[in-house]
């Protein structure tokens, strides 16, 4: 059973690249000129935005040491569930972005 499982998977992938395959990637081609200034760019950016979340993560920390006995927790649950859904963005970005391409 499990191995008629796989074999369908396969068989379903293998149609499917046969359709992925007429797709123009426009990634495949030569880099423009200037391509390592960019490069250069994303990776400060890239970097900025993690040291970004470490710094959510402190601060929302510290707000919850400083505020833990005045009934605040959802408020800080809430803010901490957007600095972590930020951080998964940030470590997902190329792969996001190697799908869509």
């Amino acid at each position: 059973m499990m191995h008629e499982l796989i074999l369908a998977a396969g068989d379903s992938a293998h149609h499917g690249s046969h359709f992925l395959a007429g797709v123009y990637n426009p990634g495949q081609g030569s880099e423009p000129p200037g391509a390592g200034k960019l490069k250069t760019i994303l990776r400060w950016v890239a970097w900025i935005v993690l040291a970004l979340c470490v710094a959510g993560i402190l601060i929302v920390a510290g707000r919850m040491a400083v505020s833990h006995q005045r009934g605040q927790g959802g408020e800080h649950a809430t803010s901490l569930a957007y600095v972590l859904g930020a951080c998964i963005l940030v470590g997902a970005a190329s792969g996001i972005v190697g799908l869509l391409v």
